[in-house]
């Protein structure tokens, strides 16, 4: 397992592996695996891998020579997912030459309530970035970019953290974006049928930040919300405590707070939802200065935060981006000319960019607006300026995964043999299925097992969080033949969610024809490979796997001035490095899968109805 912090060179990054990444989680268990990059091919059904061989430099304006990197520009990203802090040293090619990680807290003080520590978060960014940074020339770094999750970080009028629970824990001021307190004041939101709601597919998700702020002023507030000075996205949070600068990026504004590119606020929403103190002062508390991505904040980073974080004053640091958003930014304008792909001569926006790890998001853009039902957006310029994003997306994949598999009788046993072979658990699972396949496709051995997978409630595109998990097709067998089956199905049925997403864009004016993956589950093949059969589409997989990681570094190359244009760095900083395509024979067996799967969530209202009629 890449250790906490541990400062590790590209050549070496991807090819170390440990026995202690047997219990790593489904998002982040494949962070260690072989990058892609041996040329082969092979048909449909397989992969196609595409440029130069693993560690080539050709061709990319930076070239390694003895181990030494010729003199050029550096930039760091800095991304902040739901479990660690992670940082990358990327040059203008966009190559990864350092990466480190950091563990963050979290707390889960009662069910649906889940919290961080924006101090405790700070901390992890300033480690990771001295790791990133050792041994370089500082003053070849050109820019810094921050991406993060949309969770909501909460400081008084001094900028002091507040408490966001009933424990009065100042320590933890970070309500998370997967916390599900706010649903009696998101459905109360949701009943006043706003104009503003019509930009969020027509029903606000409570893991946005207008639910979760009257929450706090409905049950806080003595001891936070008359006390609030700051309500920032944890994204914008980061750049202030960088810059000192407390404008907000468009990105987070638009998608998870109602804020209009076109027409800014909107006081009507406030007043009607019980927000209307958040008004006064120009909307101070939530943010008066917006920023696109990329921009650069006030006078770069200050002295404090320059010693913090281990990097020189001054340099550039970028108006930030969403941890998913920076994942679409890092993958969804790659190169693909002459890979003989279907994408190929068609505009970006018949490319989908799908970031997958705990949770995963559906990015597409379009050039005009496109309202899609259960789909958020459109967003004007909130990831690739001048472009409309909707954005789908399924609150739990990479955690479902982990919950179905480590609360499986078996999973004690799958520890132990991953751990005797010095593989993943994943990475063992992967190669069980394999052995108990026998002569057919690994898929068929979900004929009578099928999953609905919204455990955390559906985000897209029913937008529905009362559904509820289901598995139909369960016996009395505990052993690891039965676990390996149901992980499978419940792969199968993130990518069957997909494909629902998919075909509820495309029914509402999108033309998509390839996706292009990144995050932790893209790391696991046999997810990718489900992904492309299900869909019927070919998976494009970049050259560079932490995605996330270059979609923050580009925000810093566009901050330094380095590119004229985000579009300009997205095309240089991002490769297209593998080509997943689906199995075309066993099309006729994953679309009567689906018609079970879309069954499913019918039979699941029926039964809600049966029971809560009179």
């Amino acid at each position: 397992m890449l250790s906490a912090t541990k400062l590790v060179l590209k050549e070496w990054l991807f090819r170390k592996q440990d026995c202690s990444l047997a219990a790593g989680s489904a998002s982040s268990a494949f962070s260690a695996l072989p990058a892609w990059g041996t040329s082969f091919i092979m048909q449909s059904g397989h992969t196609l891998s595409l440029g130069a061989p693993f560690g080539s430099r050709a061709g990319r304006g930076t070239t390694m020579s003895g181990g030494e990197q010729e003199p050029g520009h550096y930039y760091v990203g800095i991304d902040v997912g739901t479990g660690s802090v992670r940082a990358a040293l990327v040059d203008h090619g966009g190559i990864l030459l350092a990466f480190a990680e950091q563990p963050i807290k979290k707390w889960e003080p009662q069910f649906n309530h889940h919290e961080q520590s924006s101090e405790d978060i700070w901390t992890a960014c300033c480690v990771v970035t001295k790791k990133v940074v050792q041994g370089i020339d500082l003053n070849q770094i050109r820019g810094l970019g921050f991406d993060a999750t949309c969770s909501l970080v909460v400081l008084d009028k001094q900028f002091r953290p507040l408490p966001v629970n009933f424990e009065g824990d100042s320590h933890r001021n970070i309500i998370m974006w997967l916390d599900h307190r706010a649903i009696s004041q998101v459905q109360r939101i949701n009943e006043t049928q706003h104009d503003v709601l019509q930009y969020v597919g027509g029903v606000m998700s409570v893991e946005m930040q207008a639910p979760k702020l009257l929450w706090l002023k409905e049950n806080l507030r003595e001891t936070c919300w008359d006390k609030a000075g700051h309500f920032f996205d944890l994204p914008d949070f980061l750049s202030w405590k960088a810059t000192g600068v407390t404008a907000r990026s468009l990105c987070s504004l638009v998608c998870k707070w109602t804020y209009s590119a076109e027409k800014g606020w909107d006081d009507s929403f406030w007043k009607m939802v019980g927000l209307e103190d958040l008004i006064g002062d120009n909307y101070s508390k939530i943010g008066n200065l917006v920023l696109p991505p990329g921009a650069s904040l006030g006078s770069g980073l200050t002295p404090e935060a320059a010693k913090e974080l281990g990097l020189p004053k001054g340099i550039a640091v970028a108006a930030s981006l969403i941890d998913a958003h920076a994942g679409g930014l890092g993958v969804i304008g790659a190169d693909v000319s002459g890979h003989g792909l279907i994408c190929e001569g068609q505009p970006v926006s018949s490319r989908l960019a799908v970031i997958c790890g705990t949770s995963s998001c559906h990015m597409g853009i379009s050039k005009d607006p496109i309202f899609v039902p259960g789909i958020w957006g459109p967003y004007f310029s909130a990831m690739v300026p001048g472009f409309w994003l909707n954005e789908g997306g399924q609150s739990v994949t990479g955690k479902l995964i982990d919950h179905i598999v480590q609360s499986h009788a078996a999973f004690p046993e799958l520890q132990a043999k991953a751990t005797a072979r010095c593989q993943t658990i994943y990475e063992y699972l992967n190669s069980h299925l394999d052995l108990i396949k026998k002569a057919q496709p690994v898929g068929f051995l979900t004929v009578d097992l099928h999953v609905w997978p919204d455990f955390h409630g559906n985000r897209s595109p029913l937008a529905d969080l009362t559904l509820k998990g289901m598995v139909t097709g369960l016996t009395l067998s505990q052993d690891l033949d039965d676990l390996a089956i149901l992980y499978l199905a419940t792969v199968q049925a993130i990518a069957f969610g997909t494909r629902f997403i998919i075909e509820a864009m495309e029914a509402a004016g999108h033309s998509l024809s390839a996706l292009f993956l990144c995050g932790g589950l893209s790391k696991n093949h046999l997810f990718v490979q489900m992904h492309s059969d299900i869909t019927g589409m070919p998976v494009i997989l970049s050259q560079e796997v932490e995605s996330v990681l270059v979609g923050a570094a580009i925000l810093g190359a566009c901050a330094s001035g380095d590119f004229t244009s985000v579009q300009e760095a997205m095309a240089r900083m991002s490769k297209v490095g593998k080509v997943v395509f689906p199995r075309r024979e066993d099309k006729k067996y994953y679309d009567k899968k689906y018609q079970v799967f879309l069954r499913m969530v019918e039979h699941q209202k029926e039964y809600s109805s049966i029971m809560n009629g009179n």
